[in-house]
């Protein structure tokens, strides 16, 4: 074989596919013979944002909880960037950033001793830990409050908060774990726009865990979860679809009716 015919077989190779920022595989946990999840396989790629609905007890929380660490699935296997959670947790877990259904800030510390508290355990210098959390703030509007304690903020900006301090190590996956729980509607609407908007700037791959379906209709795909196990995963109009139904809340309660 001669080299142009080499070169011209490279160029013509079909280019290999992006890797998937997180990917887990057959996932299954259970709780005293209470089945948690069941075979539960998905994906995130860099750049896209998945949502993640489901009913209160649908096994929401547990998949989140397997996905950061916190447990070990039963069964399946975890991979973030490659990184397998369970032989080569901290190189994973060093690529994730979590917002929790829980609020998680020291309400009696200012912002800026939260952010640089999360800044000092990734290792940053201080140098690059203000200029990244002067950056998150100024892009939310929340510059005003680095002083303040975060006890005299509002729901919706410690939300915000939490989002900037999620993402100054620069993960590659967001996990957002019910986060506009309590929150009033504008500032849920406030919410979901500053994640679109940084995930579109940065390139993260996002999975938005929600029981809202007003909260899945600009997401790239959507996977329904109910009892455990996954019933639909697809786009969005893929979802109506598959379904028959006009709407996403009909769709929705199709797959999730008792």
């Amino acid at each position: 074989m001669t080299r142009s015919m080499e070169s011209r077989m490279t160029s013509s190779a079909t280019p290999a596919a992006p890797a998937a920022a997180l990917k887990a595989d057959h996932l299954s946990k259970a709780y005293q013979g209470h089945v948690a999840l069941s075979e539960v396989t998905l994906s995130l790629m860099p750049g896209e944002r998945v949502a993640l609905l489901g009913p209160n007890g649908a096994g929401k929380s547990t998949l989140m909880q397997l996905l950061t660490g916190l447990f070990a699935p039963d069964t399946g296997s975890i991979h973030i960037l490659g990184h397998d959670m369970r032989s080569a947790a901290p190189r994973a877990l060093a690529h994730l950033g979590v917002v929790f259904q829980q609020p998680a800030l020291d309400l009696d510390l200012s912002v800026q001793a939260n952010l640089r508290f999360h800044t000092d355990l990734h290792g940053m210098s201080r140098a690059t830990a203000d200029a990244r959390i002067h950056e998150g703030l100024e892009r939310l509007g929340l510059m005003e409050h680095l002083h303040k304690p975060c006890r005299t903020l509002s729901g919706g900006n410690r939300r915000k908060i939490e989002l900037v301090r999620a993402l100054l190590h620069r993960p590659a996956v967001l996990l957002m774990d019910e986060a506009t729980v309590g929150l009033d509607p504008a500032s849920r609407v406030q919410l979901l726009q500053a994640v679109q908007d940084l995930q579109r700037e940065q390139g993260v791959a996002t999975l938005w865990a929600t029981h809202l379906v007003e909260e899945v209709e600009h997401a790239d795909r959507v996977i329904v979860l109910h009892k455990g196990a996954i019933r639909h995963q697809g786009r969005v109009a893929d979802l109506l679809t598959d379904t028959g139904q006009a709407t996403v809340q009909a769709a929705f309660l199709s797959l999730t009716r008792v």
